[in-house]
């Protein structure tokens, strides 16, 4: 409104000139609070979400299946995360072949409010027990730029399949010594190289990609705060905290150093949720008490979202040799907010009704043999050395 007026009627009474010199002001002080986002039109913070619950189950199209029928055995609770993981066995595969990841895909796009979460290797090779020389060397190569190109097609491979907003587990667990994609035999390389990895994703129109940073609890083959990457490059520090020794109990798992504590601290100090992409029994067995204790301290810490990796030993529902920690888990979680009101309440002492298999290999899926196309890898790194990277050209019957 503007600041000054021109009365045109000067027969207007004092009390009206005052009221109306008076609205002038009030209605400029409005204007300017608008503009810098203050006053009445001040939307209210929008309120804190609940912690998105899901598993992983399985890799493939029988993973998007069972989250229905976990659900029901949850009483309805909605499952807001689908998680699966890329095979790190080749770099074609980490690109993500056609056809793997379209049943999460669909998913995802059936309900606005899911979530995607991809674990991503960053070498081939994976679990191939490389050495460490050569992991320096592969980590070097990375930090030079060499594999900037499959983090790029697998970013428009997730672009043009619907899901840009995916969360992008990275290079998990990068502070032990399974994977090719540790981080101990160079640190400085592997942030540098998860550095130039995050880039050549984000640099891909449409992408919304949020990357989660999980190493395993614990100090393990190294600090993990030493292969931390930067907070521009990170959206989540995660952790993967399995029931098992060094800690004997939940109390030390969270006081241990690089335990949960220090990522609810950590995370804190550099403005970031945190979140479990990996988590379950383990070799402390069917431990209810570690079962309870960690749902609290979910339900404490809010992470961003939380799926137990449900198959055995590390399994609740999937896996009937933790009946005790199963009543827990199904107890607590079952028929929250958002459940559909139409499925009866289960019974918190029942074992689970739908067992998938025993052990799945959540960490080496196979390509998807039922997709109805074909692909055919160029090697181009043969004919040119290190100017070009293979490349892999793909067509549908």
């Amino acid at each position: 409104m503007p600041a000054q007026r021109r009365l045109i009627n000067f027969g207007i009474g004092a009390t009206a000139l005052c009221l109306l010199v008076g609205g002038a002001v009030i209605a400029d002080r409005d204007a300017a609070d608008t503009q810098t986002g203050k006053g009445a039109t001040r939307e209210a913070p929008e309120p804190e979400r609940a912690t998105a619950i899901g598993a992983y189950l399985d890799y493939g199209p029988e993973g998007v299946q069972r989250m229905e029928e976990l659900s029901r055995w949850l009483g309805g609770t909605e499952l807001r995360v689908g998680h699966s993981y890329l095979p790190g066995d080749l770099w074609e595969n980490i690109e993500g072949r056609p056809g793997f990841l379209a049943s999460w895909a669909d998913w995802r796009k059936a309900s606005e409010d899911r979530m995607f979460v991809l674990n991503t290797p960053m070498l081939e090779r994976n679990e191939e027990r490389v050495s460490d020389d050569e992991v320096r060397g592969l980590l070097r190569s990375g930090a030079e730029g060499r594999f900037d190109e499959h983090f790029r097609g697998l970013a428009e491979r997730l672009v043009q399949l619907g899901v840009p907003d995916t969360v992008i587990v990275l290079g998990w667990e990068m502070n032990g010594t399974t994977y090719t994609h540790r981080c101990g035999p160079d640190p400085a390389a592997w942030k540098t190289y998860w550095k130039r990895i995050v880039t050549a994703m984000r640099s891909v129109p449409g992408q919304k990609f949020r990357f989660d940073f999980a190493p395993s609890r614990g100090t393990d083959a190294v600090p993990w705060t030493e292969c931390y990457p930067g907070d521009d490059v990170v959206d989540i520090i995660g952790m993967d905290s399995y029931d098992q020794p060094p800690a004997r109990t939940f109390d030390e798992q969270v006081n241990e150093p690089y335990g949960l504590r220090k990522q609810v601290d950590f995370a804190a100090e550099h403005g970031k949720p945190i979140s479990f992409p990996e988590w379950g029994l383990f070799r402390n067995g069917d431990n209810p008490e570690y079962m309870r204790r960690m749902l609290e301290w979910m339900e404490q810490h809010k992470p961003v979202y939380q799926t137990i990796t449900d198959y055995c030993p590390h399994g609740v529902w999937q896996c009937a040799d933790n009946p005790q920690s199963s009543a827990v888990f199904r107890e607590k979680l079952s028929g929250l907010p958002d459940a559909e009101p139409s499925l009866p309440a289960p019974d918190p002492s029942g074992s689970p009704t739908t067992p998938g298999p025993d052990e799945p290999a959540p960490t080496v899926p196979a390509p998807d043999t039922d997709d109805a196309g074909w692909c055919l890898t160029v090697p181009l790194n043969d004919w040119f050395d290190q100017w070009l990277v293979d490349r892999e050209f793909c067509g549908r019957d």
